[in-house]
């Protein structure tokens, strides 16, 4: 495909024309408009209670796009002339946006990160954290806005969570078979929370890169069935922390061998015989880079920001402030990378595991308790809105793919879901800085931040743990370095070993069998019907897992 400058009589309709449809003129929906702006800012309020209450009272997190998605197409329906834009599939992809980043900057960044120094003894510590953690929230979130659609972190990976996003709205706006085999697949996804059953494991076994998967759902067996295969959990003993901190080097290895090396210039490359332009990389190296070492930077002023408002400039020695700055600053770029581009491949982000990796080598250099206690609080907050956000662009991406021309819409559009987002982070910041007290006052403590305290506090516990990380970081190390940097597989196992989730292996290696059997025998459209069962399934398990703020209440 290529660039419409003008309609032809052979060109697809644009996006915006339809029942879902952007009014005419072009541009990209805002988030300035006001019916957008107040549905938005409402919605980023209900995600940000929803996701405190879950965190701290049932210590899960949910995915609540698919719920604003739902409630801004339910907005659009109402018989009011004024909410009838809400019927846009691109102002419902601000609104899921918006809802999903205040759930998970709320529980996953600012709450658990401020609970850490809560439970540490150091109450006086939780402002500043609270603010180092919003700071570090924002930094991280921008570092995905500039990196998506990089060779990197690409749009045409899986993002599993957010083709759920873009097929529920799709469905919702087209209707007929698609909503129909969607809306079964999640009434089947709702019905398995009910009972359980993580079927959002088999949704996104049906999205995902098989090779990533295979290795993640490998790594879920090994886990649950450790102990009666190998009478040894593999869970304990920071063995799946030595895998991810093998296959962790590797995988940033490999990101720097991709941003350093040459690529060939256009001359040298081989003209396409037909070119799609929304799989072209908006991205390039140069730009990547650029992004990477600007968040860095921005992450060390941020840990200097931590510093002094947490009063460690008096507590440390300059030498070991700025070293206490610039392991803080890398740990938190290291760790959004690796939950990201396990994010990507999977759906599942590993934030606990790989923010216990940074603490773990914290300890074992040294870093006095109080600033290990803010570090961990700092690091912890960066990660899970990089993914969610990688979800949110991969289903505006879905969304706006058929619009021409295509490239000034697309980034028009991510820049109004940057947008969205921070309303979502606002949200979760006020409510995060009403609530905290009653919370923690009543024990209601996020049980990761526990962990990560209990830790700073008794520290290793036993010896051999750097040994321990060191040797089984080789098989780690070498199984993502043959699945390379699209297949993730050293990353994806680790994952899995880090996830005691009963029966979810064997949720991902049915679905695995069940989508290589029905394309073998479907052919190319099995792969569009596998993408509508798996998207419900998610859309489900989504909708079961925000549904339990009932029970928490």
């Amino acid at each position: 495909m290529s660039h419409h400058t003008s309609p032809s009589a052979t060109a697809p309709p644009p996006a915006d024309s339809g029942p879902g449809a952007t009014p005419s003129g072009g541009g990209h929906p805002k988030v300035t408009e006001p019916v957008v702006f107040v549905v938005l800012a409402v919605l980023s309020v209900v995600g940000a209670v929803i996701g405190a209450d879950l965190v701290a009272k049932l210590g899960i997190s949910a995915n609540t796009s698919v719920v604003g998605a739902l409630i801004a197409m339910l907005i659009g329906r109402i018989p009011l002339a004024g909410l009838r834009s809400m019927r846009s599939v691109h102002r419902q992809n601000l609104a899921q946006s918006a809802i999903s980043a205040a759930t998970f900057a709320s529980a996953n960044a600012l709450l658990t990160s401020i609970a850490v120094p809560y439970v540490f003894g150091r109450k006086d510590l939780v402002w500043p954290m609270l603010i180092g953690s919003f700071v570090g929230l924002l930094i991280d979130t921008w570092v995905l806005y500039r990196s998506f659609g990089s060779r990197l972190l690409p749009a045409d990976a899986a993002w599993p969570p957010g083709q759920a996003a873009a097929e529920t709205i799709k469905a919702g706006d087209k209707g007929g078979k698609r909503a129909l085999v969607l809306g079964a697949g999640t009434l089947v996804g709702l019905a398995g929370t009910l009972f359980s059953l993580p079927l959002s494991a088999a949704g996104v076994a049906f999205l995902g890169n098989v090779w990533a998967l295979l290795m993640f759902g490998v790594g879920l067996g090994l886990r649950e069935f450790s102990p009666d295969l190998f009478h040894t959990d593999l869970g304990a003993g920071y063995v799946p922390h030595g895998v991810m901190v093998g296959a962790g080097v590797v995988a940033l290895g490999q990101a720097v061998f991709m941003l350093v090396r040459r690529r060939p210039t256009q001359k040298e490359q081989p003209a396409p015989a037909v070119r799609d332009e929304t799989t072209a990389y908006t991205v390039d190296e140069k730009q990547l880079r650029r992004s990477l070492v600007r968040g860095y930077a921005l992450f060390v002023a941020g840990a200097v920001l931590l510093a002094v408002l947490g009063g460690l400039i008096g507590d440390m020695s300059p030498l070991g402030l700025l070293g206490w700055v610039l392991f803080a600053a890398f740990a938190a770029l290291v760790h959004e990378l690796i939950v990201g581009l396990a994010a990507m491949q999977s759906g599942w982000f590993p934030s606990f595991a790989v923010t216990l990796i940074f603490l773990v080598l914290g300890l074992l250099i040294g870093i006095p308790s109080v600033p290990l206690a803010l570090l961990v609080g700092y690091v912890s907050a960066t990660g899970p809105a990089f993914a969610d956000m990688g979800y949110d662009l991969k289903a505006g991406w879905l969304l706006r793919r058929d619009h021409r021309p295509w490239d000034p819409y697309e980034r028009e559009g991510r820049r109004e879901q940057f947008r969205a987002a921070l309303i979502g982070f606002a949200a979760a910041l006020v409510v995060v800085a009403v609530l905290w007290q009653s919370y923690f006052k009543q024990g209601l403590i996020p049980p990761v931040a526990k962990v990560y305290a209990d830790t700073v506090k008794n520290g290793l516990g036993e010896p051999g743990v750097l040994r321990t990380l060191l040797l089984w970081a080789i098989p780690g190390a070498l199984i993502q370095l043959i699945g390379g940097t699209k297949r993730q597989m050293g990353v994806m196992l680790a994952t899995g070993l880090l996830i005691l989730t009963p029966n979810a292996c064997w949720m991902v290696l049915a679905a695995l069998a069940v989508r290589v059997g029905y394309r073998k025998w479907r052919g190319p459209r099995a792969d569009e019907e596998l993408n509508l069962i798996g998207a419900g399934l998610i859309a489900g398990s989504s909708l079961g897992d925000s549904a339990q703020i009932i029970k928490a209440s």
